[in-house]
């Protein structure tokens, strides 16, 4: 084994100390940009500050420091060093980290991808269909929360692949989850330019994809604490706009809108709960599984968190952003919208005229109000094309932390940022500029999302696996759970549960894919729906053929359960416990729950 060596200050650190860090800390094992002679601060304008955070960061400790008898470090070792010793800056206040977890992902996917799964599948399949995907994604947040509060490593759940797992795991849903929001930010941009047709379809759409990537551009090339600003101000604006939504669609129902037409359940009814019998259902999973992606992206923001201390609560989160956000919309929905309405049948990935939300406030008789919908929804876009910009600078970067990547596309300037792999990600984001072509846009999109289709579902499976590996190790190894400061409440079962409902939306996808709904089975449709089970398959292969290394597993007794881990003084942790947990008991009943769930 290899021996990490450790400052004074940061072998002496509690995880009090630790854990309330200020926003322009790094890892307490990389040096401070800010301490070097020739950081921006030694600088006197604002010119000279901004063209020296483009140098390069400070470099860290050579990894030969690390092998306590000089011998050369395995694989697995490296990634285990490099990713808990990142330079990313850790910008991200406790304020950002809740509204990344409450609703950063949240866009297209809720807001048009529901129009369509209600015309395909009915208002009941809608239903089964997020709550199925809702068990699956709040179990497997249990377990990513508990790794994501103790190792706040760069790539969070792609490190954890390849650090409880096998390097090779980490290869494939690593470089499938950079490909699912690669793709993702021209798509955005696209879908932002169509909004706006809404208002004016006789401006060219390449105007405005060019004034929403500007915008994205520059957000994300403004440092991480301006992502989370502008997260915060993004996400804000839809929670407030789908709590409002709610409470309309109760008054609607309740026959409270301008006609006074009571609805109740009459949807329900005629034409029904269900359409295209297990078809639709079948469809409907895979795509309520599919607007959740990105949920897991809290856990690529603890490397940059100022104090990860309120990690745990910020994953607890994602509760009621299923119950409230999700469940809440779709309810309304389906009560408010009937799946044989003929406008739900223009819904695609990028079309958001076909909004149902739209479309339920239009029927309802008010004016005005759709307006605002769809300004929510260019919103919404642009808060999903910058989380996708997020999301992939800081996969590529771990990537090439593990050696997995080209070293250049993991370069971190003094300002803490991935510069390349930002940059690399918003150059792409010009593909957006075909949205004047229809036919070129779907046909490259289809192919291009379905070269990463199943990723989400991947990576939710890994993520239960890595927990389940992660357990077992502690287990073999006789480590307590007292250790860690935040157990998963579903415990292991959670992550079992978890990964059986992900294996049966990949059998559902297959079945979709196989028979798609009003269709004769046929190869394109085959391939367009099933083509990332191959593409992840062949990553694996590739990768073991790249190391020669054909193993599948690291044995527990071999993880690595100590390095990247917050230093904890487990006494204060366990005092903290205990006294929460007399607090909590002495708490009326409503608090109890509150704190059970949040």
């Amino acid at each position: 084994m290899f021996s990490p060596r450790k400052s004074k200050k940061e072998s002496e650190d509690t995880y009090l100390q630790v854990t309330t860090s200020t926003s322009d800390n790094h890892d307490s094992t990389t040096p401070s940009p800010s301490s070097s002679p020739h950081s921006p601060s030694s600088h006197t304008g604002i010119w000279h500050s901004m063209i020296d955070s483009f140098k390069p960061a400070v470099p860290r400790e050579p990894l030969s420091d690390y092998a306590a008898d000089g011998r050369e470090l395995t694989d697995i070792e490296k990634i285990n060093i490099n990713t808990a010793n990142t330079q990313l800056k850790k910008g991200l206040a406790d304020r950002h980290l809740q509204m990344i977890a409450l609703g950063s992902s949240i866009g297209t996917g809720l807001f048009v991808g529901l129009g369509l799964a209600l015309a395909t599948g009915g208002p009941a399949s809608c239903v089964i269909a997020w709550g199925i995907s809702a068990i699956s994604v709040y179990l497997t947040m249990q377990g990513l929360g508990e790794m994501a509060s103790s190792f706040p490593m760069s790539g969070g759940f792609l490190t954890y692949c390849s650090k409880f797992i096998h390097p090779s795991v980490g290869f494939a849903i690593g470089w499938n989850y950079f490909m699912q929001f690669f793709v993702l930010l021209p798509l955005e941009l696209v879908a932002g330019a169509i909004t706006i047709k809404y208002w004016n379809a006789e401006i060219n759409s390449d105007v405005f994809v060019t004034i929403f990537w500007v915008t994205v551009v520059v957000i994300t090339l403004l440092g991480v604490r301006w992502y989370g600003e502008a997260e915060l101000i993004f996400c804000l604006v839809k929670i407030v706009a789908i709590v409002g939504f709610i409470i309309l669609g109760i008054v609607l129902i309740a026959g409270g809108g301008p006609s006074h037409e009571f609805i109740g359940g009459r949807y329900w009814n005629d034409p029904g709960p269900f359409n295209n019998g297990v078809q639709g259902t079948m469809s409907n999973l895979v795509t309520a599984a599919f607007s959740f992606g990105g949920t897991e992206m809290i856990a690529l923001t603890a490397s940059e968190a100022a104090s990860i201390r309120l990690l745990p609560k910020a994953i607890k989160q994602v509760f009621w952003r299923i119950v409230i956000f999700y469940f809440g919309s779709i309810i309304m929905i389906a009560t408010l919208v009937p799946y044989s309405d003929e406008r739900l049948l223009g819904s695609t990935s990028v079309d958001v005229t076909a909004s149902p939300f739209t479309i339920a406030i239009v029927n309802g008789g008010i004016k005005g109000l759709p307006s605002v919908i769809n300004a929510v929804i260019l919103i919404s876009v642009l808060s999903v094309g910058n989380a996708s910009v997020y999301a992939t600078s800081r996969t590529l970067n771990s990537l090439a932390e593990q050696g997995m990547a080209p070293k250049w596309t993991g370069y971190i300037d003094r300002a803490g940022r991935p510069l390349f792999a930002i940059l690399i990600t918003n150059l792409f984001g010009l593909f957006a500029m075909i949205a004047t072509d229809n036919d070129k846009q779907v046909a490259a999109f289809d192919w291009l999302l379905a070269l990463s289709g199943l990723s989400s579902v991947f990576t939710w499976l890994s993520i239960n696996v890595a927990h389940l590996r992660f357990r077992r190790a502690m287990q073999v190894q006789n480590r307590s759970l007292d250790e860690l400061p935040f157990v998963a409440q579903t415990g292991v079962w959670g992550s079992y549960v978890g990964a059986g409902v992900n294996l049966f939306f990949l059998g559902a996808q297959f079945y979709v894919s196989l028979f798609p709904v009003d269709s004769s089975p046929n190869a394109y449709d085959f391939f367009l729906g099933y083509l990332g089970f191959p593409v992840i398959v062949l990553s694996w292969v590739g990768y073991n053929i790249w190391k020669h290394d054909w193993s599948c597993y690291i044995r527990a007794e071999d993880i690595d359960v100590d390095t990247g881990r917050v230093n904890i003084d487990i006494d204060v942790l366990q005092q903290e416990k205990a006294e929460e947990k007399a607090r909590i008991a002495e708490s009326p009943f409503y608090v109890r729950i509150y704190k059970f769930w949040c």
